[in-house]
């Protein structure tokens, strides 16, 4: 644990800390109704110091695999007795992107915090999931990270002695590389030109005003629906934040759609992805955007419903499945897969100092985590945003067949969502009912159970009804 530093306040709960300042002051005579700004700023470097304290921790504790069951991560199983599919299993795992707290950037547009801590983690889970489906929309099938056996033996047991590093490409083979362009990445399709891809894919989500996934954005993103810097955000509002930051960016060729009400309208989709043939640069765009579909649903009323279990575990084994953002209550986290009866996930709990990318070969370390993580599927939230992705029509299509499969295997129970013909005509394409956020969640109803073609309707009251 990090020691408290001279000017910093001495560890307590946050609690006693939010309490004592809040009654700071509260017999004097000033009687205006807003804090006044030296006392907002002495709070913010408190909670701060706080903060830096509770997620400073560096834990050794790993969860412990069966070797004897399969892992599910992505949409891949691993069998831990063989050991090539175990180290396979370690490298994609140790790829996947790992976006958590971080501290020390500039502050945040209308506030003074430079810290995330306490409040950002279901944004930071978001960031996981739009990071995951950029991986699988700008770099090939199966890709893994060069260097991400630079972690040290973990309780799979795999030796690094086993490792094929691949060395970086060099600012003189891609001279626009400190521009941080698309273009560059799109030069080159394998080898070291895909470490290029996923320098900028991380550059993107690094907190910096200008940069299009970053903090700064998401929080600027999340006004439009009512939320500030230091809010709680719950996975049905990321879900809106992602989508108006992907259209907000340079990305023409991926659009993010977020079911409503737990209903995907395919009509919607097709007028969202369709283009004509003559748009893009010499009219060589393809007639069909990338898609990353997230669906926010809720599982259950205060705890999971153990019904659905069985059909998460089968949303994840489907390769266009790119996550989960969810976690505990008021604990988010990032399922990427499963093993028995405990979901896989990261954790954004985890404070680190804001990286530097002006350097060329900025370190990417922090980017990616060493160890999985377990927990059971009766600690899950019910609340949470399934997400998955298609590159064309076609993967579309399939797409809607293989989840629709995995989701009424079981005819005794209702979907988590449903796929129909035709649009939603009373809502515009790209606005969302701000109302459905109070609950996080959608309400079903028997009308809208045996009528699947209409959307079920949004409740600020009842969270849930469970049939």
């Amino acid at each position: 644990m990090k020691p408290v530093s001279r000017g910093d306040f001495p560890a307590q709960s946050s609690a006693s800390l939010l309490s004592s300042l809040g009654s700071m002051g509260s017999t004097g005579a000033r009687e205006d109704t807003e804090e006044p700004e030296d006392r907002v700023r002495i709070k913010s470097k408190l909670v701060s110091a706080w903060n830096s304290v509770k997620y400073g921790w560096s834990f050794t504790s790993k969860s412990r695999f069966n070797k004897r069951s399969p892992v599910v991560l992505l949409g891949h199983s691993y069998l831990l007795t063989n050991a090539d599919e175990r180290e396979a299993f370690h490298q994609a795992f140790t790829s996947v992107l790992w976006l958590t707290y971080r501290k020390g950037f500039s502050p945040l547009a209308g506030s003074t915090l430079t810290s995330d801590c306490g409040w950002g983690c279901m944004l930071r889970s978001g960031q996981m999931l739009l990071a995951q489906g950029l991986v699988h929309h700008l770099l090939p099938p199966g890709w893994t990270w060069s260097a991400s056996y630079h972690a040290t033996k973990d309780d799979l047991g795999i030796p690094p002695s086993r490792l094929l590093f691949r060395s970086y490409m060099s600012p003189a083979e891609c001279p626009r590389a400190r521009r941080r362009s698309l273009a560059c990445s799109l030069l080159f399709g394998a080898g070291s030109g895909t470490e290029i891809t996923h320098r900028l894919i991380v550059s993107w989500f690094v907190d910096h005003p200008c940069h299009p996934f970053g903090l700064h954005q998401l929080v600027e993103m999340g006004k439009g629906l009512g939320k500030q810097a230091g809010d709680w955000y719950g996975p049905a509002i990321a879900s809106h934040i992602i989508r108006k930051a992907v259209a907000a960016s340079k990305l023409t060729d991926l659009v993010v759609h977020v079911a409503q009400d737990c209903t995907v309208y395919k009509g919607d989709i097709v007028r969202l992805c369709e283009r004509p043939r003559h748009e893009g640069p010499r009219g060589r765009a393809a007639p069909w955007k990338a898609l990353i579909l997230l669906v926010p649903v809720r599982l259950g009323g205060d705890a999971l419903n153990p019904a659905y279990i069985d059909c998460v575990k089968k949303l994840l084994r489907l390769e266009c499945c790119i996550g989960i953002i969810g976690g505990r209550p008021k604990h988010s986290l990032y399922f990427v897969g499963f093993q028995d009866d405990q979901l896989l996930y990261l954790d954004p709990h985890y404070s680190q100092s804001t990286v530097d990318i002006s350097k060329e070969d900025f370190p990417l370390e922090s980017f990616h985590c060493k160890s999985a993580r377990k927990m059971p599927f009766s600690r899950m939230d019910p609340s949470c945003a399934l997400g998955f992705y298609a590159r064309g029509q076609r993967d579309f299509e399939r797409m809607c067949v293989l989840v629709s499969v995995a989701m009424n295997s079981d005819k005794n129970k209702y979907p988590m969502f449903t796929f129909v013909e035709g649009q939603q005509s009373d809502e515009k394409d790209g606005e969302c009912d701000t109302s459905s956020f109070f609950s996080e969640s959608c309400t079903y109803s028997r009308a809208r159970a045996s009528k699947p073609g209409k959307a079920g309707q949004s409740s600020s009251t009842d969270e849930f009804v469970l049939l």
